[in-house]
């Protein structure tokens, strides 16, 4: 493996601009427009539309595009494992603050790479499973850690997980959210709970022609009962009985990103399924699902996309993103970046969606004094 010697972190850190980032635009002077913060594009290093999908889409997160811009992130910076957010908040600034219309994650991808090299190879990689490598690694260098780790550092991050420490960053505060497993067991009808914490939940698509994401909320949600080789022990009952689990959300998390589930594979058999989602751009009510002690946010606004086109083995990612700065929506494909008019962000290629249960604001910067 690799080592990369880490950038240099101080009161400043995220405003040492890095020429081969910041200094170049993707399009000769003549042709560009006035540069808008939050719209830059991504340079594409070889099949790496689905780093830039997901960048995109978490620099449209502006809480933590703010965190990383004020410089908070220094002083949680957990030095030995600082190199992928630190060039992390590099690219947040340089997509934010930098005047080019294009710039490249090169720096990012390799200090990730340096940890996964799988990410390195140029291969299509699954843009799901690029976002969940990512929030864990932010979390793991931003954390304050109470207790025993949840899970041992650099093994393959998953977007659930058992509730076993307390830990809080910048991650947990805005995408953890936590599920609550109720067990009743259909012989003695004696009730346990379990919870798990997620960052993203994958969804069921239930048709393969049309239907709605509460469809697919409704069908995540519903009461399952388990039998033959599912059955769970009962500690009242001393043996494996039949159960039933009722799935709820004990925690919505401010920023909830929804996998749908669209690649099927079963045994042998893969497939893609093409089906059209239809999702609200805004006030998808989230009560049904949440314990009712807890309905603090019910209601969460679209925010963000990452589209799919092509097949499992094979394919392109765009992202579609909201601008805190000017309320309108923008596609972003690599180095592409165009305004689109809110009745486009719905389509049948949408892979990953990313609501928010508050208005994003402008992020504040830190200025130097």
């Amino acid at each position: 493996m690799t080592s990369h010697r880490p950038f240099p972190a101080d009161d400043f850190g995220i405003y040492h601009v890095l020429s081969e980032c910041a200094n170049h635009a993707c399009l000769p002077e003549s042709e560009r427009q006035p540069h808008l913060q939050g719209v830059t594009g991504l340079r594409n290093l070889g099949n790496t539309c689905y780093m830039n999908a997901i960048l995109q889409c978490l620099c449209s997160v502006s809480p933590l595009v703010e965190y990383f811009l004020s410089g908070k992130y220094v002083t949680a910076l957990q030095k030995d494992c600082s190199e992928v957010t630190t060039a992390f908040a590099y690219l947040m600034t340089d997509m934010w603050l930098g005047d080019s219309d294009c710039v490249s994650p090169e720096i990012f991808l390799s200090a990730l790479g340096s940890l996964y090299p799988v990410f390195l190879k140029k291969t299509q990689q699954d843009a799901q499973e690029f976002l969940i490598y990512v929030l864990n690694e932010l979390h793991e260098a931003l954390k304050k850690h109470c207790g025993r780790r949840a899970y041992e550092k650099r093994s393959a991050p998953r977007s659930c997980r058992k509730v076993v420490a307390s830990e809080t960053s910048i991650i947990t505060r805005l995408f953890e959210g936590q599920l609550n497993y109720r067990i009743t067991c259909l012989k003695c009808e004696t009730c346990t709970n379990k919870n798990e914490v997620f960052t993203v939940l994958s969804l069921p698509i239930p048709s393969e022609y049309e239907c709605s994401l509460q469809d697919c909320l409704q069908c995540f949600f519903q009461q399952d009962t388990l039998t033959w080789n599912n059955q769970i022990h009962c500690s009242f009952c001393e043996s494996k009985q039949e159960t039933a689990v009722r799935t709820t959300v004990s925690k919505a998390p401010k920023i909830i990103v929804f996998h749908l589930k669209r690649f099927d594979i079963q045994g042998t058999v893969k497939r893609k399924l093409r089906t059209e989602i239809l999702y609200p751009l805004t006030n998808l009510d989230l009560t049904p699902y949440i314990c009712p002690i807890f309905r603090k946010h019910p209601k969460y606004n679209l925010c963000a996309v990452v589209n799919h086109f092509g097949d499992l083995d094979g394919g392109h990612y765009t992202a579609f993103c909201k601008n805190s700065v000017t309320q309108a929506w923008y596609s972003f494909d690599d180095t592409r970046v165009s305004e689109i008019p809110d009745t486009s962000v719905q389509t049948a290629t949408a892979y990953l969606l990313f609501y928010s249960c508050q208005p994003f604001s402008m992020p504040i910067q830190k200025h130097r004094s």
